[in-house]
């Protein structure tokens, strides 16, 4: 069996209040994008559920998954397709129970295998290692390094997801070192030509 193509992985802004929706629109339709993450922070969750119903809309009108960051509540509140989960965010097997069997889970895993073996173990449908590269949409407590990609795309079935400071120009290492998906935030919501450059150039490097 082949490995499917790399795939692209958006993470929204912190802020995806006033036009953010438009941006995410033209970001969907310039090619194809496998899931879009809301992260956002510090804001009720009934503050949260409102800004998620125009991007859960459009990410439906356009099949892409729509994942909610660390909260298995807010997740399951606006019935999203799945949630991404920090170390301190919650066990997978917790939002297996809450969300159901469809729902996607993913769980950050920083450089380390075993966290990674142990989210699987706990459910998981896919793990996420970085930052591979400096960036400035968080701050960076663990770099990751290229071998791990190998090593787990060698080795494991389980989708692996590359984050952290990865653009058009840099991407390339992760994609050959077997990463399933590249997540990207701000080398496309920050793009100078604007999100929907950004994702062709990305789509470029994957197809």
């Amino acid at each position: 069996m082949t490995k499917p193509n790399c795939q692209l992985y958006l993470i929204s802004p912190l802020d995806v209040s006033g036009d953010f929706p438009v941006h995410l629109e033209e970001a969907l339709s310039a090619g194809p994008v496998a899931a879009f993450q809301m992260r956002v922070k510090g804001i009720d969750q009934h503050e949260a559920a409102r800004l998620a119903e125009p991007l859960q809309a459009i990410c439906a009108r356009h099949d892409v998954a729509f994942i909610v960051n660390d909260s298995i509540a807010l997740a399951k509140r606006v019935k999203a397709d799945g949630v991404h989960l920090g170390q301190e965010d919650g066990d997978p097997s917790e939002a297996r129970r809450e969300l159901g069997v469809e729902a996607q889970i993913g769980v950050t895993c920083h450089n380390s295998r075993h966290l990674a073996m142990e989210a699987v173990e706990a459910g998981a449908d896919y793990v996420a290692f970085g930052a591979f590269y400096p960036t400035t949409t968080k701050e960076v407590k663990h770099l990751a390094e290229i071998e791990t990609l190998e090593m787990w795309s060698q080795f494991i079935e389980v989708p692996c997801v590359a984050i952290g400071g990865i653009t058009p120009d840099n991407a390339k290492p992760l994609i050959d070192a077997g990463a399933d998906f590249l997540a990207v935030s701000g080398a496309v919501w920050n793009c100078p030509d604007g999100p929907a450059a950004a994702v062709k150039a990305f789509n470029a490097l994957l197809a």
